[in-house]
């Protein structure tokens, strides 16, 4: 079956085309994504902008007749944490509805992290023991951790590195003074989720996915994304505290031309940085391993192994 998803997140809008059959891993076919930055055009009242609800409209209309010129035989479709917190989250979605004709599933954050969770499961395999996800998004932090498929334990929290740039660091570069603020408000926020994430035992093999860490780990040294999903790429701790001391300082300008960094990416990349270092080390990993698969890897294994218990 050829399989679509439609991943409206808080950063980038990614059509992902697979052909997927039970027992089988995924084949992507076909990807289209446009980075609209959703978070970013969120107004004083908490609602997504008139003019930012228009540009997703077009873009979801678009990636519409993509999906059907690709031969999408069935189109999964989600959002995130940016349109799950906007006040008018709900009329965005009728509007999306109508124009496109697709229905668009709202995932909680706590869905979020099982369904990432599951995805890096089915990577590493169960060799790898007792897992701990982490996944830093454009509008939240998903964790998740346990030994089996479905995690023990979920936990999502408002640490998107695009929200957290939006809401706490306005400079370029940011001064000390906002980025040390930033950096006690993402700490508190994840010491009071730590006992959770504990109680499911200390992580045989800890990993990340997600953009930010991605570039994180590129900057730190780790094989460029050229190289393919299935060479092993590594981020310390050390190298990830001294980017969070580092990449406040730096204009975004500058973040641009480091390796691995996108334009679009480099003014949000300091705020990912804090909570990534923050992290690793009110959970004490020394490093992390880089998921190839996360949230749309997960939505596609879900939906594969339904259609496996159908034809059974």
């Amino acid at each position: 079956m050829r399989l679509g998803v439609l991943d409206v997140g808080s950063n980038t809008v990614h059509l992902l085309v697979v052909d997927a059959h039970p027992g089988a891993r995924p084949l992507p076919a076909f990807s289209h994504k446009e980075e609209l930055h959703l978070a970013d055009h969120i107004d004083a009242e908490g609602r997504l902008t008139p003019q930012c609800a228009t540009r997703l409209a077009d873009v979801v209309d678009e990636a519409m007749r993509i999906a059907e010129d690709k031969g999408v035989q069935e189109l999964l479709a989600f959002a995130t944490s940016a349109i799950r917190d906007a006040a008018n989250g709900d009329e965005v979605l009728a509007r999306l509805e109508d124009r496109a004709g697709v229905r668009i599933q709202v995932l909680s954050g706590t869905q979020e992290a099982r369904l990432t969770f599951l995805a890096a499961r089915r990577w590493f395999g169960w060799s790898s023991g007792r897992l701990l996800v982490l996944d830093i998004g454009g509008g939240s932090l998903e964790i998740a951790a346990g030994l089996d498929e479905d995690p023990q334990v979920a936990v999502s929290l408002p640490l998107g590195a695009s929200r957290l740039t939006r809401d706490w660091l306005t400079g370029d570069p940011p001064d000390r003074e906002e980025a040390r603020r930033l950096r006690k408000h993402v700490r508190a926020e994840i010491a009071s989720a730590a006992s959770a994430v504990r109680s499911a035992g200390v992580p045989d093999h800890a990993v990340a996915t997600s953009k930010t860490f991605r570039q994180l780990a590129r900057i730190a040294g780790a094989a460029p994304s050229s190289e393919g999903p299935y060479v092993k790429r590594l981020l310390s701790h050390a190298a990830t505290a001294e980017l969070a001391e580092r990449l406040p300082r730096m204009p975004v300008a500058e973040r641009a031309r480091l390796p691995g960094v996108s334009r679009l990416r480099a003014r949000q990349l300091a705020a990912g940085a804090i909570v990534a270092d923050a992290a690793m080390d009110l959970f004490g990993l020394p490093e992390l391993e880089i998921c190839p698969w996360a949230l749309r890897e997960g939505v596609i294994l879900r939906r594969i192994d339904s259609l496996a218990v159908t034809q059974h």
